[in-house]
């Protein structure tokens, strides 16, 4: 066997559907788009969400509550996370590289979650109460940059 002798696997090669080529084929005269109505015509696509006419659900369904455009999103770190990284000085950079965070320029929070025993010091955009409680009690610092 080699490559000059290859074949398809069966049903692995299927012949297109050759529309309006008589009755014979299966799909002669109306080329398997039925008789008359929206989606026999020509041109005859519409949107994915379109109803027929109908009042579209995203029109019907009440629009409520309010978005903030100034909102600041953080990436959550617990103080668990913290207690098994070998530095001392705990940055945004730091954590990037092990991987607690995922982009460069994520603002940081800093959450009371687990325990740590080493002073650290932990730069980050923002602290919960029970975190720098947490930190202070280990004798280590909590800057908000």
């Amino acid at each position: 066997m080699d490559l000059s002798n290859l074949k398809y696997a069966d049903g692995a090669k299927k012949n297109r559907k050759r529309i309006g080529r008589g009755q014979g084929s299966g799909t002669g005269k109306t080329s398997g788009k039925g008789h008359k109505g929206q989606k026999a015509r020509a041109g005859a696509s519409h949107r994915a969400w379109f109803e027929g006419g109908q009042m579209p659900l995203q029109r019907r369904v009440p629009k409520r509550g309010f978005t903030n455009i100034f909102r600041r999103s953080f990436h959550v770190v617990n103080l668990g996370d913290l207690a098994k990284l070998t530095q001392v000085e705990i940055t945004p950079e730091i954590l990037l590289e092990a991987r607690l965070i995922r982009k460069k320029r994520a603002l940081v929070k800093v959450l009371g979650n687990g325990e740590i025993s080493t002073p650290l010091e932990i730069k980050a955009h923002a602290f919960s109460k029970s975190a720098i409680e947490k930190i202070e009690k280990a004798g280590g610092k909590a800057i908000v940059l």
